[in-house]
C-alpha cells in the first residue's frame, strides 16, 4: 500500500467545504471525513478520503501555483477512466469530477478505493523469487488489455488525435523541457535534434496510458492479479510502441539511478525476472503483432527523451515550490539519467 502522510502544507484545502459539496455529489459517504494524503507521484497531489461509514474514496486534483499549459488535466483523467469502466482495462470506478475550484482550490475527481498493493521496486525484493515472473506477465498483459480497447466503441473518439503521435509527443515534450528554464545539456540537445528525423512509420492508434509502469499499477493484496491501472493525467489515443517502450524502459537504466531505478547490468535470471525481449514479446503475442525489432532503437530514446522531459519539470516544480513530492529535487539526476541513455542507445557510431 502506497505511504500515506499528513496533507502536506502546500497541498492544504478547505475541508469542512470539500464535506459539504460531497453531501450532495457523494451522498452515501457520511460526515466527518478523515483525508491524508499519498506520498510519492509527482503530478497531480492524491488523497485518500475515509467517511465515517469507513468507506474509503481517492481524491486527485491539479497542484496549486502556476502550471504548464494542458498540465494536470484531472479532468482527461476521469474521463479515460470513466470510459474504460465497462471494458477489459482494469481501472477504479471514477465517481464524480468537480471543475469547479471555488471549492478546494483546483478540479479533482473521486474515485474508489482499492485495497492493494502498489509495489515500486523494480526488482521485487518483497515478492517470492518463484513468483516474481507472474508480476511481469501481469505488467505485459495489463497493457495488452488496455490497447485491446476499441477507444472509438468506448466515446473516445474525441480524445486524442490518432495521427502522427510520435512527431506531437515530441514536438509536445520538446516545448515542455524548453519552457521548463533548462540549463545547457548535450544528450537533451542531441535528441532533440535527431528524433524528429527518425520517426517510424504510424501504426493503427490505441489507448496510450503515458505513464505505465510498476508504481502505477494495482495489485492484489496476495498475489499477481493486476487490480488497477493507476494515474491516467498522461493518457491520450496514441501509438502502442510508446507505452511498450516506456514500461521497457527500465531495463536500460542504472540500478541505482535517482528516483527510478533501473535493471541495467542486473543479473536477472538471479533475480528471476523475466528479460526485456521476453516482456516484449510477451505483450505482442497477447495483442497478435510482431516484435518491432528494427525500430526498437527509437522507441526506447523516444521514450526516454520523454521521461527526461517529465523529469525536469518535476525538478523545476520542486525549484518553483510546487511539487507534489518533497523528493521532487532528486527528478534532476532522473533527468540526465534518462537523456544520456536514451542518447546512447541511438547515437551515430
Amino acid at each position: 500500500m502506497a505511504e500515506l502522510i499528513e496533507v502536506r502544507e502546500r497541498h492544504r484545502f478547505d475541508e469542512a467545504r470539500l464535506t459539504n459539496y460531497l453531501k450532495q455529489a457523494l451522498p452515501e459517504a457520511e460526515a466527518p471525513l478523515a483525508i491524508r494524503q499519498f506520498q510519492g507521484g509527482q503530478s497531480n497531489p492524491t488523497f485518500l478520503i475515509t467517511d465515517a461509514g469507513a468507506r474509503r474514496y481517492v481524491l486527485r486534483k491539479k497542484p496549486p501555483g502556476n502550471i504548464l499549459p494542458s498540465a494536470h488535466a484531472v479532468e482527461r483523467e476521469f474521463a479515460v477512466m470513466r470510459a474504460l469502466g465497462p471494458t477489459q482495462a482494469p481501472v477504479p470506478r471514477a465517481r464524480l469530477l468537480c471543475e469547479d475550484a471555488a471549492i478546494i482550490g483546483t478540479p479533482f475527481y473521486v474515485m474508489d478505493y482499492i485495497e492493494g498493493r502498489v509495489l515500486t521496486n523494480i526488482r521485487l525484493p518483497d515478492i517470492p523469487i518463484e513468483n516474481r515472473a507472474a508480476y511481469y506477465d501481469a505488467m505485459a498483459d495489463g497493457l495488452a488489455a488496455l490497447h485491446r480497447v476499441d477507444w472509438r466503441a468506448a466515446g473516445l473518439a474525441d480524445f486524442g488525435r490518432p495521427e502522427a503521435y510520435l512527431a506531437r509527443q515530441i514536438s509536445r515534450w520538446t516545448k515542455q523541457y524548453l519552457a521548463s528554464s533548462p540549463g545547457p545539456n548535450a544528450d537533451m540537445e542531441n535528441l532533440i535534434g535527431w528524433l524528429p528525423g527518425h520517426i517510424p512509420p504510424d501504426e493503427p492508434a490505441v489507448i496510450a496510458h503515458g505513464d505505465y509502469r510498476l508504481g502505477n499499477l494495482m495489485f492484489a493484496p496476495d498475489g499477481p492479479a493486476l487490480l488497477a491501472i493507476l494515474d491516467w493525467e498522461l493518457a491520450t489515443i496514441g501509438h502502442p510502441m510508446a507505452d511498450l517502450a516506456y514500461l521497457a524502459s527500465f531495463y536500460h537504466l542504472p540500478q541505482d539511478g535517482g528516483p527510478f531505478r533501473g535493471l541495467a547490468g542486473a543479473d536477472l535470471a538471479a533475480l528471476a525476472i523475466p528479460n526485456e525481449h521476453a516482456l516484449v514479446t510477451r505483450y505482442c503475442a497477447t495483442v497478435g503483432r510482431d516484435f518491432p525489432a528494427r525500430d526498437w532503437p527509437f522507441y526506447l530514446a523516444f521514450s526516454l527523451f520523454r521521461s527526461a522531459s517529465i523529469g525536469w519539470g518535476v525538478f523545476d516544480r520542486s525549484r518553483r515550490g510546487n511539487a507534489a513530492d518533497a523528493r521532487a529535487h532528486l527528478y534532476g539526476e532522473m533527468f540526465r539519467i534518462c537523456a544520456r541513455t536514451a542518447w546512447q542507445i541511438v547515437r551515430p557510431n
